[in-house]
């Protein structure tokens, strides 16, 4: 009689923890499906990578983030401004980046952005220094943007693009490709129009079906009487005066350069010291006898340079000039492997600019413009 009395309680208690269990009294026991993932933060990136996709605002986010306005307050911001570089033609017809500050687009607009930026009569104008002039035809339309996993990054335009004179066709070339690899995902540029691909540009014929990248090169010219395969075709960056003493801005040209095999480097500055290849409306900006007074070191991605004291605007105060110090950076950083420059003089113990700032560390591009405004 007690035994089964027993069983009986027993019985109650097991009956009783089950339907605590389905009830979900013990709360710290939750299942998989039960438990949340916590919420991945959004990134918005201009390297057109990895962008997130946009997702839909509830009625009660929207109340949330609307203001008395009636705006709401995570709209982009339109006094905010991105410093960008477009790659335009210049009073010489030579295609030179200059640095404008344009609108924050949306992480996925940023190279549709810059090309609508390169059409002529297009919202570049107002910015436009005297001399200097948008490179696609006007009326351009950029339909879409489609970047492919190898870097390459598809561009499709309207048949207006067809419209350019046959002289132009590389400087279109050269510009779309150089500023649009400006970001860093971006190594070459391939055309379609109208949604068809295109082996070739369509006035003059140039052949694209490859894609055309920096390798290209820009503003390219051959030199004479350079053997082609004991020299390399090496892009220099010389400095140019604008139109009514305005700026100065730099000329990127594509040459080839008789090769040190030991040193490939010190070849690079000596072209650079030498001047280009061809007649050019330059600045005189590099003192005469100026040269390497040691070979260039490479070492962690910072290329050491020591040049004699010639290389100096001011020897009494250790000053160089910014154009000279510009010229040898945007150079020498377009060379695979160098990330920045240092410059030292022999027998100067630092180097300073002309706005007397020492140089105290390696310089490189990204911490210069490509136009200086006098």
């Amino acid at each position: 009689m007690k035994i089964d009395l027993a069983k009986k309680y027993v019985g109650i208690v097991l009956l009783c923890l089950l339907l605590l269990v389905g009830c979900g009294v013990f709360e710290g026991e939750q299942t998989l499906d039960q438990i949340d993932a916590p919420p991945e933060e959004a990134e918005l990136t201009e390297d057109l990578d990895n962008i997130p996709e946009e997702t839909e605002d509830t009625e009660e986010d929207n109340e949330e983030t609307e203001g008395d306005n009636g705006q709401e307050e995570n709209e982009p911001n339109s006094s905010e401004s991105v410093s960008r570089v477009l790659y335009l033609l210049d009073q010489n017809g030579l295609v030179v980046p200059y640095e404008v500050q344009l609108p924050s687009p949306d992480s996925k607009e940023v190279a549709k952005q810059v090309l609508e930026y390169l059409v002529q009569d297009g919202p570049v104008t107002s910015m436009l220094p005297s001399g200097f002039q948008a490179v696609l035809p006007a009326g351009t339309e950029i339909i879409d943007l489609n970047l492919e996993a190898d870097g390459t990054l598809v561009v499709n335009v309207s048949d207006d693009f067809k419209t350019y004179q046959a002289e132009n066709e590389q400087k279109i070339l050269e510009s779309m490709t150089h500023t649009l690899t400006q970001f860093e995902n971006v190594q070459r540029v391939k055309l379609w129009i109208n949604g068809e691909e295109q082996n070739e540009m369509p006035v003059n014929g140039t052949p694209i079906s490859d894609g055309y990248s920096r390798a290209n090169g820009i503003n390219v010219h051959q030199v004479q009487g350079v053997d082609i395969m004991e020299s390399k075709a090496t892009t220099l960056y010389f400095p140019m005066q604008g139109q009514g003493d305005e700026m100065v801005y730099f000329v990127p040209i594509t040459q080839h350069v008789p090769m040190d095999e030991e040193n490939t480097y010190q070849s690079v500055v000596q072209a650079l010291m030498d001047g280009p290849a061809f007649d050019l409306p330059l600045q005189h900006f590099v003192n005469t006898g100026s040269e390497l007074a040691a070979a260039p070191v490479l070492e962690d991605g910072v290329l050491s340079l020591t040049f004699n004291e010639n290389i100096l605007s001011n020897s009494a105060k250790s000053e160089i000039a910014d154009e000279v110090m510009k010229s040898i950076v945007l150079t020498l950083t377009e060379q695979e492997g160098i990330e920045a420059v240092e410059v030292n003089v022999e027998n100067h113990k630092e180097v300073i600019s002309e706005s007397e700032q020492p140089y105290t560390e390696p310089v490189s591009k990204e911490m210069l413009t490509p136009t200086e405004s006098l």
